[in-house]
């Protein structure tokens, strides 16, 4: 599974969060703790919002551990809103157009996580996109197609709501198929203001995502990026986090089971 880092804050160097800590996100693209897959080097991301309308990105199939450029440029960026991921593919070639985050207008987003089975629904889900923002789908994977499903579900207006939609869209094609396996969903969203983090799945087994406060923000990450496991706190199930201006909320984030058809 793959392992993603966002920052919402007073501007900070990106190494400051991404580079330097003992258990960095760098660091867990080689050895995570709090994941089915150690290894993370299927490609690696970054996005972050500066004094643009639209957000800078950077993606790559390098691992992040041997990634020069992205090194360079978290020491040269300083933001109060970034995002950053690290991929272990499971779905999707490894190809940059494959790596998170992705961007539309002032979005972006990315996700650990998969759709079970989803190479054998793709077409199904794809067709879930529709046709104003599946011009703007470059890759092949689950992560990028709930992305665009949402946008089209109001993603500007109510990017809760959206995300929920695209998500029974999608379990709605799952049992459609007879898949049984699970939609597991950690994935962090954000506007250039607020952003929201989400963790949820379709059966009992989430993917980790913790948060923690900072003196000058607040971070989220799939597992703790230091040593003191005191100042993590995981978001519970099923919820979704929000950063904004007003500082941090959890409410619930319910996604409702479509009805299986009869037998």
């Amino acid at each position: 599974m793959c392992r993603l880092f966002a920052y919402r804050g007073a501007p900070v160097w990106l190494d400051s969060l991404l580079i330097e800590p003992e258990a960095s996100l760098i660091s867990q693209s080689m050895a995570a703790r709090e994941a089915k897959t150690v290894v993370n080097g299927d490609g690696c991301g970054l996005g972050w919002y500066g004094g643009r309308d639209t957000p800078g990105v950077f993606r790559d199939t390098r691992p992040a551990w041997s990634d020069g450029n992205l090194t360079s440029l978290c020491r040269q960026i300083r933001s109060g809103l970034f995002m950053a991921h690290v991929r272990s593919a499971t779905s999707g070639e490894v190809s940059r157009a494959n790596c998170h985050p992705f961007a539309l207008g002032r979005h972006l987003f990315m996700h650990n996580g998969q759709i079970g089975h989803y190479a054998r629904i793709r077409r199904d889900i794809e067709s879930l996109i529709p046709d104003e923002y599946y011009r703007a789908r470059l890759g092949t994977g689950d992560s990028e197609a709930i992305f665009l499903i949402a946008a089209g579900q109001g993603l500007a207006e109510d990017p809760v709501g959206a995300i929920a939609a695209a998500l029974r869209l999608c379990r709605e094609k799952m049992l459609a198929h007879g898949v049984d396996s699970a939609l597991r969903f950690s994935a962090v969203l954000a506007d250039g203001e607020r952003v929201h983090a989400f963790r949820w799945s379709s059966d009992a087994h989430p993917p980790s995502l913790y948060w923690r406060a900072l003196e000058g923000g607040m971070v989220i990450s799939s597992e703790p990026c230091s040593r003191e496991p005191e100042c993590w706190h995981p978001v519970p199930p099923d919820s979704v986090v929000r950063l904004d201006e007003g500082g941090m909320a959890i409410k619930r984030f319910g996604v409702a089971e479509p009805v299986r058809a009869a037998a």
